[in-house]
């Protein structure tokens, strides 16, 4: 199965549909009187994909067990085609768009299975995702290649060529895959002076989006977020928590961190652990949806 440990847990849904068609406007009386000899066809096939959508990964191998939190079956009738339309939600790490797809499927076997004794001529057509929604995908934004971003490693050992600089660069990496470009790239020391000088230097130049990486542990050299904290000035605490709250289903001393984020202007400031795991792990937490951050501080959306 694909690895999906690095996705967070957001709202998705999913509508799929399949079409019955029936040979004879008998058949469609029968359905809608309910008189078709093995019962209500209807109430059969909504039954039946019910059980379909929660039993969509015992069927389909690469397919992740899921929580189902909604679904819903619909019908129309038109002429001689019956329409089935299936809606399924959850909040999880992975879409539900095949178990929509797999609920539509076997409520259309269903009717076919019922119908089949009175109807011989029976199609199953057009089986389909319609909608889905949930994700990453929805909360990116395009124009990321506007973006100017400049990473800062704050690292002693790196800074002395004592040991070589694998998190920044991770970093670096991870978001040129958002179609962010990194133009400046800078190692400096555990320094307060070069962390100020590094934050006011950047912003005055317009960097869009300034992370610090490195510093942001216990330690009595790790005094990043104690310089960055007091140079914000907007203070957005809700974007460390969610880094710390996706670090710590991971990683047990994510609790440990003290990054902050914030405003300097208009400039994004975020601070990110030193470690290339922790760096990286802050980037899939945070990443597309913190870039709304800047859409609303350039005034591009208000809610």
């Amino acid at each position: 199965m694909v690895n999906i440990t690095h996705k967070q847990n957001s709202l998705r849904k999913a509508i799929a549909s399949a079409v019955v068609k029936v040979s004879a406007e008998a058949t469609i009386e029968a359905v809608r009187n309910k008189t078709v000899p093995k019962g209500d066809v209807f109430e059969f096939a909504k039954v039946a994909a019910l059980f379909a959508i929660k039993k969509t990964s015992d069927v389909i191998p690469d397919c992740h067990p899921l929580p189902v939190e909604f679904a819903e079956v619909r019908y129309a009738i038109s002429g001689l085609m019956i329409y089935i339309s299936v809606e399924v939600h959850t909040i999880y790490k992975t879409g539900v768009e095949v178990e929509a797809m797999h609920g539509a499927s076997v409520a259309a076997l269903t009717m076919y299975d019922m119908l089949k004794p009175i109807d011989k001529h029976i199609e199953i057509q057009n089986i389909r995702l319609l909608h889905k929604e949930g994700g990453k995908s929805q909360y990116s934004t395009p124009g990321n290649e506007t973006i100017r971003a400049a990473v800062i490693v704050c690292s002693d050992s790196i800074h002395q060529q004592k040991a070589e600089d694998k998190a920044g660069l991770a970093v670096i990496e991870k978001l040129a895959s958002f179609g962010i470009k990194t133009p400046q790239y800078h190692i400096i020391a555990d320094e307060a002076d070069a962390i100020r000088e590094q934050l006011l230097m950047h912003t005055k130049a317009g960097i869009n989006l300034l992370l610090f990486v490195g510093g942001t542990g216990a330690s009595p050299r790790d005094i990043t977020p104690d310089i960055v904290k007091p140079l914000l000035d907007k203070e957005i605490s809700g974007i460390m928590e969610q880094a710390r709250r996706y670090g710590q289903d991971r990683m047990p001393y994510a609790m440990l961190s003290r990054s902050v984020a914030g405003f300097v202007e208009q400039t994004l400031v975020l601070t990110l652990p030193g470690s290339t795991k922790g760096a990286v792990e802050y980037i899939d937490a945070l990443f597309p949806q913190v870039l709304h951050a800047l859409e609303m501080v350039r005034g591009k959306r208000h809610e």
